[in-house]
């Protein structure tokens, strides 16, 4: 009897665009763990490559000139960095995950998902202090480009984990500023919250909404400070329509585009696993969107990437 398992692509490789871009967020090592490919062990050893090969030639095929990766759980921290620093196209940001900050502070709880998440053995080992201060150690590194993810997130994480999240999160901006690295913000049903942290403390010059999900009002409110937003696959499903009229309320200088691969994987392959050229089928999305030529809208993206991380 054959197998009902649907099988699963990563987007094809698209014709190559005119002007290469960037993936400014995208999740490597976190890719080759769950496809049993990885790269690098959590301490940076070298394992037999198989993905990375293909992703980078991929990458030079369909247009993405680099990608910064982001090593956001305490055992990737050494490897994404370890990355970064063997290939040239690759990037890294580092940081502890909002939803990893709860476990390392042992203050879990259900958030609003209704999903239980199970403590690892690092996060009973290394106290929440300690694993910002291993981000602030490696994130010295000139191949790490930005601090991120970092942020708030209250769909996952309950009442008890909030301030600890909130702790985190001005640490990590304490530290941007302090390396003078951008900031990527991770941000899911927390909206006013992360503004009044970026207001009270102040915000890096360079901060990044990564995987922006917020309506026009708050794109708004990023115009006004020149905060970054970057966008993902979510903005081509024609069900977000405020999304899309988010991008479109924003200074065309402070958007940026990401994959967040392996998720958020852009049309025509939603539900798919996402991989770094993928950021070539939002960017057309966008130009389209915007009613601009393809090529002046890669430049307007490359000239933001330049910006913000320098390349």
């Amino acid at each position: 009897m054959g197998s009902s398992k649907k099988k699963r692509f990563v987007p094809a490789i698209a014709p190559m665009l005119p002007v290469a871009i960037v993936d400014n967020h995208t999740h490597l090592y976190s890719a080759h763990i769950r496809s049993g490919e990885q790269r690098y062990t959590e301490t940076g050893e070298i394992l037999p490559p198989v993905l990375l090969d293909t992703l980078l030639t991929g990458m030079e095929q369909s247009g993405v000139k680099a990608a910064i990766t982001s090593g956001c759980e305490y055992p990737e921290l050494a490897g994404t960095l370890a990355l970064a620093r063997d290939y040239d196209p690759i990037w890294a940001a580092l940081a502890i995950h909002p939803n990893d900050v709860p476990m390392h502070a042992q203050s879990y709880e259900m958030g609003a998902d209704g999903i239980s998440w199970d403590y690892k053995p690092h996060h009973l080992q290394v106290s929440l202090p300690e694993a910002i201060e291993q981000v602030a150690q490696l994130a010295q590194d000139p191949a790490v480009v930005a601090i991120g993810e970092t942020g708030l997130d209250f769909f996952r994480t309950g009442e008890s984990g909030k301030e600890a999240q909130k702790y985190a999160f001005r640490e990590h901006i304490a530290l941007a500023k302090e390396l003078g690295k951008p900031l990527q913000i991770h941000d899911r049903d927390a909206h006013r919250e992360v503004v009044e942290v970026l207001l009270e403390v102040g915000a890096p010059e360079k901060t990044v909404f990564h995987c922006f999900s917020g309506d026009a009002e708050f794109a708004q409110i990023l115009a006004e400070h020149n905060w970054y937003a970057s966008f993902a696959g979510p903005l081509t499903y024609p069900v977000n329509t405020e999304l899309q009229a988010a991008f479109l309320a924003l200074p065309p200088e402070l958007i940026l585009v990401e994959t967040d691969a392996p998720y958020l994987t852009p049309v025509p392959y939603r539900g798919h696993p996402n991989t770094v050229w993928g950021a070539t089928y939002t960017a057309r999305f966008m130009a389209q969107l915007r009613g601009v030529e393809l090529a002046n809208w890669c430049a307007q993206l490359a000239d933001n990437n330049q910006e913000v991380y320098g390349f």
